[in-house]
């Protein structure tokens, strides 16, 4: 009997730590969203409708545009502008990307409120206008940047007509 004793104390504890409550996988969509995401095709569609707006108010731009990442698709300068706005026409597709916002607006907004006047101090951020965020289905897939177009209302303007709304790929919500 003092044998036995030992044996069962040992079965009923392997007994209760084989108990535990069972664990419930998270469901997939919880854990890996599925994601559009903004070809090179579309990306020189963008810029080859910008180009087509720069045009008619007779201006050559530099355009940049970016995936939801932030990272560069296509960047280009057109002729006879100046090399910084080549770079600045990223950093206002950045300023776009990250912010989900056009830079004008973003602009306007960070001078009426001095609480967001430094947003300009973060790296790549560049308060000027011509950054759109470039929609599909309610999300952004990438933005899209001008610079060298003579005003903040003409940067603006080109970069918003490079929305192809009949694939819905807007540049405003």
């Amino acid at each position: 009997m003092k044998m036995y004793l030992p044996f069962l104390i040992l079965l009923s504890t392997l007994t209760l730590a084989q108990r535990r409550p069972e664990h419930t996988p998270k469901p997939l969509a919880t854990l890996v969203k599925p994601a559009d995401h903004l070809t090179l095709e579309a990306a020189l569609e963008l810029a080859k409708r910008s180009t087509a707006q720069a045009a008619q108010l007779d201006k050559q731009v530099s355009i940049a545009v970016l995936d939801a990442s932030g990272t560069v698709i296509l960047l280009m300068r057109g002729d006879g502008v100046g090399p910084h706005n080549t770079e600045a026409a990223r950093r206002k597709a950045y300023t776009a990307v990250s912010t989900k916002t056009a830079t004008l607006a973003l602009l306007r907004n960070a001078a009426a409120n001095a609480y967001t006047h430094n947003l300009n101090t973060l790296p790549d951020l560049l308060l000027l206008s011509g950054g759109v965020p470039i929609w599909y289905r309610g999300n952004v897939i990438g933005s899209l940047g001008v610079a060298g177009g003579g005003s903040p209302e003409n940067d603006d303007a080109i970069a918003r007509a490079a929305a192809i709304p009949e694939k819905g790929i807007l540049t405003s919500k």
